[in-house]
């Protein structure tokens, strides 16, 4: 009789409990439940000094919540965006860092968020692909080198005698080269393929745009070089004596134009 009672049990009251029985053998266990916010700040450290930063960012999360208000806070959610940028999701390390800025807007640490927002856009630009494609960063899309830029100036401007603000400088100078260096790998494409004209233009684009600055020379070198190529001699002599005068050694000068071989950023 009882075996005959349990066969009628309806069976969407099996699934249901069948169901029940998953989503408690499936619960999260928080072990973080009963730690203070120094113990899960010393757990995070140590997960990032032994190169484990996708666990330490949620262990840096936990502690954002638990440490609302201090110090400890803030420090948790600059190494949240060091955390994501050393684990390549750069977006979110700029989203971080930018959340930061927005909250403390006072922050003693607020030199270092812009120093590390300038080094997350400026390592975006040479990546691992550089290595196996020969593409420096003259050679990509500029909008991580412009705001690399930014973030670096806004530093140097702002805090002039941080620690961070020598290495800021040498790095706008690199961004302001390849930016001119970029306008020059254009008009070079141009000049190998015969359109002088477009070749003229973006080399005027380099020269005006970015002075005193290496790629100059290239920038000049090529104009001198077009307009030998169009038959326009007056405007090739003229370019011919300010590259005389700025790069008295330049190959252009001996060699005419040259193709470039060895990507310059390989000195940095």
């Amino acid at each position: 009789m009882l075996r005959a009672k349990l066969s009628c049990v309806p069976a969407w009251l099996l699934f249901s409990l069948a169901a029940l029985l998953h989503g408690c053998s499936t619960t999260t266990v928080d072990n973080t439940a009963g730690w203070s916010p120094n113990k899960i700040y010393a757990e995070a450290k140590d997960e990032m000094d032994s190169g484990a930063y996708a666990k330490a960012i949620p262990l840096l999360e936990k502690l954002e919540g638990r440490a609302t208000g201090t110090p400890l806070a803030q420090q948790a959610q600059l190494d949240k965006a060091y955390a994501y940028y050393k684990n390549n999701e750069k977006a979110q390390a700029i989203v971080t860092i930018d959340r930061f800025t927005k909250l403390h807007p006072a922050s003693p640490a607020l030199d270092y968020a812009l120093y590390l927002k300038g080094i997350v856009n400026f390592n975006e630009n040479l990546g691992f692909l550089s290595s196996i494609t020969q593409q420096d960063l003259s050679e990509r899309d500029q909008k991580a080198a412009k705001e690399s830029f930014e973030a670096f100036r806004d530093l140097v401007t702002r805090f002039p005698d941080s620690k961070y603000t020598p290495d800021a400088r040498q790095r706008m100078t690199y961004i302001l080269n390849s930016l001119a260096e970029y306008e020059v790998h254009v008009a070079r494409y141009y000049y190998s393929r015969g359109a002088y004209v477009a070749a003229i233009n973006r080399a005027q684009i380099a020269m005006t745009e970015y002075q005193n600055v290496p790629a100059i020379e290239d920038a000049l070198g090529i104009l001198v070089n077009s307009y030998n190529a169009l038959g326009m001699d007056q405007l090739r002599d003229d370019a011919r004596r300010v590259l005389e005068k700025n790069y008295p050694k330049s190959l252009y000068l001996t060699q005419g134009f040259k193709s470039r071989t060895q990507p310059w950023w390989k000195l940095w």
